[in-house]
């Protein structure tokens, strides 16, 4: 095969793509990684019901609720983004999320405004929700699409990029938990983080505007009506897209509850936890692109399935030997190994999910198999893991969840193979 040569303005130009993707898809995700970190400050100061396990239900289950509204901004946005190109639908996304951001962090709580409280809280939840849903679509596509040669590098930073956001949501956590008492966490501290994203936001936004559109995009015709056809003709290609999400998402939302976790059940200083949690999220960072690397080289399956199995295997085990021994040293070296078997996982899942379905059907296929099983899996898993942990009385019911969504991801994996061998029509 004759190589290609790249110029160094389309080489910049690839670079600034993933710059702007990652920047802006990792601020998208920021907001919902410090909601679920602060859950237990945010149950006092908006939901308070005068029992502590009860409010941190009600606020996980408001973390949980806004995911309703991400298949809704994914059957949106996804359709608009096939329609209206990649760079239209980022823009547009990240100008939601700021909006949402803004009304957090400037709200009143329960003690000053009474019910409006929350009722603002659930509504910038519910609009930050239905912009990550459009988000993960057109962030997975604009990057698959800048060279398919490289695909899974490229869409790699797809979860790269939320590998950040749990570095910089983490390390906020811990920053504040250590530097502050906790009437001052309570009083502003909390506050800080959205802030934050704030001051971020606008220069993301920035950024995306001057993006170019993709090459990919433009080269072909636009689907008239990408919702209706890929409801039609794809739907075995989105029930596998569905089925490979679940372990990506299940695994994301219960590290971020593993710092409430490790505080409640464990008994460990919620700086050590955070600490934890940022291990895990560096991991990401760093071995997510190599792993998307790798899978150029290698195909997408055979490292995703390896890790998911490894995952079903070994992750019972290590919430027993956690619960043993609750130790920061141990919950270090637990969270570690999960972090580089998700990196395993995911370092391919979004070139394959992007490579389901054909150019002009492409971020609405990946929004709704995305969303969809993120709403269904992945917005709950905090709730459910503490809601398994009341009712069984075993602090082990985490790990039951991440078993069944290990044991569902490595059948969708299986699926995709045949899927994949059929030609697929740009």
């Amino acid at each position: 095969m004759a190589s290609i040569s790249v110029t160094p303005s389309i080489q910049m130009q690839r670079v600034r793509a993933v710059a702007a993707a990652s920047i802006g898809n990792a601020l998208e995700w920021f907001d919902f990684a410090v909601y679920g970190f602060f859950a237990v400050v945010m149950a006092k100061l908006f939901f308070p019901t005068g029992n502590d396990t009860i409010s941190l239900l009600v606020t996980l289950a408001t973390f949980g609720v806004t995911f309703f509204m991400r298949p809704l901004g994914a059957i949106i946005i996804g359709n608009y983004a096939d329609r209206h190109g990649r760079k239209a639908a980022l823009t547009l996304t990240i100008g939601m999320m700021m909006a949402g951001t803004g009304v957090i962090a400037f709200a009143p709580t329960y003690a000053s405004i009474g019910l409006l409280a929350p009722t603002l809280i659930v509504a910038a939840r519910l609009l930050q929700g239905f912009s990550a849903g459009g988000e993960f679509g057109s962030a997975t596509a604009f990057l698959a699409e800048q060279n398919p040669t490289r695909r899974g590098f490229y869409a790699s930073w797809q979860f790269a990029s939320q590998g950040l956001t749990t570095i910089l949501a983490t390390g906020f956590g811990a920053t504040l938990a250590g530097l502050l008492t906790p009437e001052q966490l309570e009083a502003w501290g909390w506050r800080v983080p959205f802030f934050f994203g704030l001051l971020i936001g606008p220069v993301a936004y920035y950024i995306r505007t001057r993006l170019d559109e993709t090459t990919e995009f433009r080269s072909i015709a636009a689907a008239s009506t990408p919702l209706r056809e890929t409801v039609a003709t794809k739907r075995a290609n989105l029930l596998v897209g569905f089925g490979l999400v679940v372990l990506t998402t299940v695994a994301t939302y219960t590290v971020l509850f593993m710092p409430t976790y490790a505080v409640r059940e464990l008994g460990l200083p919620a700086s050590g936890s955070y600490l934890a949690a940022l291990l895990t999220g560096a991991l990401q960072f760093v071995l997510v692109p190599i792993v998307g690397t790798l899978t150029d080289r290698h195909g997408r399956f055979p490292i995703a399935f390896v890790s998911a199995v490894a995952l079903l295997l070994t992750i019972y085990p290590m919430f027993v030997w956690l619960a043993a021994a609750p130790t920061l040293a141990t919950l270090l070296a637990v969270q570690g190994i999960i972090g580089v078997l998700i990196a395993g996982y995911m370092g391919g899942i979004p070139a394959l999910l992007s490579e389901l379905f054909p150019t002009r059907l492409r971020t609405t296929g990946l929004s709704i198999s995305y969303s969809f099983g993120v709403a269904v899996f992945g917005g709950f898993a905090p709730f459910i893991n503490a809601w398994l942990i009341a009712a069984t009385g075993s602090n082990l019911a985490p790990s039951f969840y991440l078993m069944l969504a290990a044991a569902i991801s490595a059948a969708a994996l299986l699926a995709s193979r045949r899927i994949l061998s059929e030609p697929v029509r740009k």
